[in-house]
């Protein structure tokens, strides 16, 4: 992984999506990338935001959607990522204003997807590193994918998480031992807020 992130940098991202998501969410307005916008982040690449509502020591998620691959500004897809993991994820009714003091957001930037090159399916668990890989599972017209952390949180193995991104991909679990199916793979610079509108910290995906 070449690109990286200081952590003001993904302070800078983790807040910007919080600005997002609240002006959106209680004006119905999009705000325009910062004046002090880091030259890194006009480069195209892809991300995803992610909403947890927090409740104690419990969090569940409120929305995620995001940018797979890099088709937009940085910071153009953590905006528009977070205003529509806030209103348009069709997996939950919009967040409302009042919400917004007990949601957490975090803040994926992702590397490239890498097509993962085997002889047989049945290897593909082997090249896959829980805690360091995304996947992305496409077959026919179906296509899914999985952050890196989302393995390492539901304590999956590679076996498991290729199973799991099948199921995102709405094909069955074992569809990844097929022939034509392809399998490509993917990093993650991870920040998020420990608690909601709190302090923000780098995820360590291996203890996440």
């Amino acid at each position: 992984m070449t690109f990286n992130l200081t952590d003001d940098e993904g302070e800078f991202l983790v807040r910007l999506a919080r600005e997002a998501v609240t002006v959106y969410v209680s004006r119905g307005e999009t705000v325009k990338p910062p004046r002090d916008t880091p030259s890194k982040f006009k480069v195209k690449r892809g991300a995803f935001v992610t909403l947890n509502k927090v409740s104690g020591a419990k969090k569940a998620l409120r929305g995620c959607i995001g940018y797979p691959e890099p088709m937009v500004p940085l910071v153009e897809a953590v905006i528009d990522s977070a205003i529509n993991a806030a209103v348009h994820d069709p997996r939950f009714p919009p967040v409302s204003a009042e919400e917004l003091d007990k949601i957490a957001i975090e803040v994926s930037v992702l590397t490239p997807q890498e097509r993962i090159q085997v002889k047989s399916p049945k290897e593909y668990p082997a090249q896959i590193k829980v805690g360091e890989d995304g996947l992305v599972v496409e077959r026919g017209g179906y296509k899914g994918l999985l952050l890196p952390q989302v393995p390492v949180e539901y304590k999956w193995d590679a076996e498991e998480f290729l199973c799991n991104c099948c199921l995102k991909a709405m094909l069955s679990p074992d569809s990844w031992l097929l022939q034509d199916i392809k399998i490509y793979k993917f990093q993650a610079i991870v920040y998020e807020e420990e608690s909601p509108k709190g302090a923000i910290k780098r995820v360590s995906l291996k203890s996440c």
